[in-house]
């Protein structure tokens, strides 16, 4: 079964059987006579029917054997759907409108966190000039202690890389600039002066 529930939900009710049956127990059928007459269906389907709600955790029995509708899961599918929806937008929205570059990121960022650094340089690069936007102001001059730890809240997962090497790595590329132990992102300005 996939790991999604929002896939879980629709192989689930994919078939109209079991979609008969689960809107026989919202609408009250407390038993499994009573969901397979409000429902049309033969003791057989709704057996069957029925089995497959209880598994999948849509469909409860009570210590007394009523049925019901687990709203909490859906309630808590909701929540996780949300929460999900809310992390892809704080990730800078990871939509960047280059297809591949959003596929980059997403495979090596996520929740705000590096998973780990891409081998291929290209790649690298990019993640990279990803963090360096979303956690510096272009101009703003930041000290090395504010630095690592806006850098080391990215690394807070990952056994492959810590800020440290980050902070040399966005040096080395020139998304930060470093003057006696301030740090400070270019602005464009900058960058048309050093061309």
């Amino acid at each position: 079964m996939a790991t999604d529930p929002t896939e879980q939900l629709v192989r689930l009710f994919a078939e109209e059987i079991r979609v008969r049956a689960f809107a026989a127990v919202a609408l009250g059928a407390g038993s499994g006579e009573e969901v397979a007459r409000v429902a049309g269906l033969s003791p057989k389907e709704t057996a069957v029917a029925l089995r497959r709600l209880r598994e999948q955790g849509v469909v409860t029995a009570g210590d007394d054997g009523e049925l019901g509708v687990a709203y909490g899961l859906f309630k808590e599918y909701a929540r996780e759907a949300a929460q999900r929806e809310s992390r892809s937008d704080a990730a800078g929205g990871s939509d960047s409108g280059d297809e591949r570059a959003d596929v980059i990121l997403r495979t090596f960022v996520r929740d705000g966190r590096l998973v780990r650094l891409p081998a291929r340089w290209t790649r690298k690069k990019l993640v990279l000039r990803y963090i360096a936007e979303q956690s510096f102001e272009p101009g703003v001059e930041y000290p090395e202690r504010t630095v690592d730890d806006k850098l080391r809240a990215w690394c807070e997962d990952s056994d492959d890389i810590d800020h440290v090497t980050l902070r040399r790595y966005l040096v080395d590329l020139h998304h930060l600039r470093r003057s006696e132990g301030i740090y400070r992102r270019p602005t464009d300005l900058d960058d048309a002066d050093a061309a």
